[in-house]
């Protein structure tokens, strides 16, 4: 009996440490990741597309450069011509038989343009000057001294008389279209200027200002009556 025990002892101590020495079971092959196989051929086809697209793009982006930098974009304040009002003014005198006015409105009116114009287009010579103002909208001056009503009409756009305005201690007419262009009609020292545009007429009043101390500046136009003709 005592032998008995004694092995059913060892049998019990062994047991556990057998137990813990088995090996584990191996995964089942259903478990285990699959990793797909590209062959040979597909995966240098799939490489052939990717480099022959990098290469369309680059002959793209080196299609396109040569003209961004053939065109580079405008300056912020954008371009202005040199364009001296008072040096253009005193050529044209002796064609237009008074001197143009050429308003100092200050650094922020910019001249586009300083000419005199003939006859051809609208029947009366004029001074004409354009002005970009300082809110970047744009004013047109025209005086001549041999203003009509028809005349008139052409450079006010046909636009009712809307009221009068102050500017330079001169009442000018005031032209509104009701479109966002007016005009500011002066008769003054002989000839008569028209300042035409879309500009606030905050704007306008300091042009028309400039205007009036320069015809004030300039020698009054003396127009000579008409010669009745002889019986």
């Amino acid at each position: 009996m005592g032998d008995y025990r004694r092995v059913s002892d060892t049998q019990d101590q062994s047991a556990p440490t057998s137990r813990a020495q088995a090996p584990a079971p191996s995964p089942s092959p259903a478990s285990q990741p699959v990793k797909p196989v590209i062959p040979a051929a597909a995966a240098k086809r799939a490489n052939a597309s990717v480099i022959g697209m990098i290469i369309a793009l680059l002959v793209s982006v080196a299609a396109f450069l040569p003209i961004v930098l053939m065109n580079p974009s405008p300056k912020s304040d954008g371009f202005r011509p040199n364009i001296d009002v008072s040096a253009v003014a005193q050529n044209a005198a002796g064609v237009a038989g008074f001197t143009p006015v050429a308003p100092a409105a200050g650094d922020t009116f910019h001249p586009n343009y300083a000419r005199w114009a003939a006859a051809a287009g609208t029947g009366v010579a004029a001074w004409e000057v354009g002005y970009v103002t300082p809110k970047e909208k744009f004013i047109g001056l025209t005086q001549t001294s041999k203003a009509n009503p028809t005349w008139l009409v052409q450079q006010t756009k046909n636009a009712p008389v809307t009221g009068t305005r102050n500017a330079g201690g001169k009442e000018w007419e005031l032209h509104d279209t009701g479109k966002g262009e007016k005009s500011m009609v002066l008769a003054y020292r002989g000839t008569t200027v028209v300042l035409a545009g879309d500009a606030q007429l905050e704007e306008f009043a300091v042009l028309a200002a400039a205007v009036v101390k320069s015809l004030e500046s300039n020698p009054a136009v003396i127009v000579s009556p008409s010669v009745s003709p002889t019986p």
